[in-house]
């Protein structure tokens, strides 16, 4: 079993010696290029991905052809679209390579088997879901109540490995903001 998914799964839940290999057998390490999609809005998402290295772009297209990006995902990350994973429907998401990167993959019915054979990994992926909401209800919060500037401070002082990967133009695009006025703010 990859170390890296080891030690991620081991802050969240044990697992015996057993259950760990057992796990492990059901994902196939997947590798993509530089600017490769592992997910294109309108396919449908059949997948749940362990980033081993390398770094994704988690974003959606609107009406007017600007893309928003949600999250990125570097590694020690899982990336999936929740909504088009569950319900087998397009996805609303692109997920894109920033640089070469390996991810580790299950599909819907190889994670859905481990849940009845392997209890323990409901509750692992329950534990991860809920922190994946904290997560998302902060950075709402911080988008209505924070400035751009203590959003971009945050931002960089939380996740410096993936503020060193990513263009300006995409960091704006996670910020909410213009490129220009993300430059006007680095400028300060």
């Amino acid at each position: 079993m990859n170390e890296l998914l080891k030690q991620n799964i081991s802050n969240h839940v044990t697992f015996s010696e057993e259950e760990l290999q057992e796990f492990g057998k059901y994902f196939q390490l997947k590798t993509f290029k530089k600017k490769e999609y592992l997910l294109k809005q309108g396919d449908v998402c059949r997948f749940e991905g362990f980033v081993v290295s390398g770094c994704f772009r988690i974003f959606t297209f609107d009406q007017k052809g600007n893309d928003n990006t949600l999250y990125f995902a570097a590694r020690d990350w899982w990336l999936m679209d929740n909504d088009s994973f569950m319900h087998q429907n397009p996805s609303s998401l692109n997920m894109q390579a920033l640089e070469d990167s390996e991810v580790l993959m299950i599909n819907r019915m190889d994670k859905l088997m481990l849940y009845e054979k392997l209890p323990i990994v409901e509750k692992l992926f329950r534990i991860m879901s809920q922190k994946a909401l904290v997560a998302w209800q902060r950075r709402l919060i911080r988008n209505h109540c924070e400035t751009a500037k203590e959003r971009y401070q945050n931002f960089i002082t939380t996740y410096p490995s993936i503020a060193s990967k990513i263009k300006d133009k995409q960091m704006a695009s996670y910020l909410g903001i213009t490129h220009e006025f993300l430059s006007k703010i680095k400028k300060r």
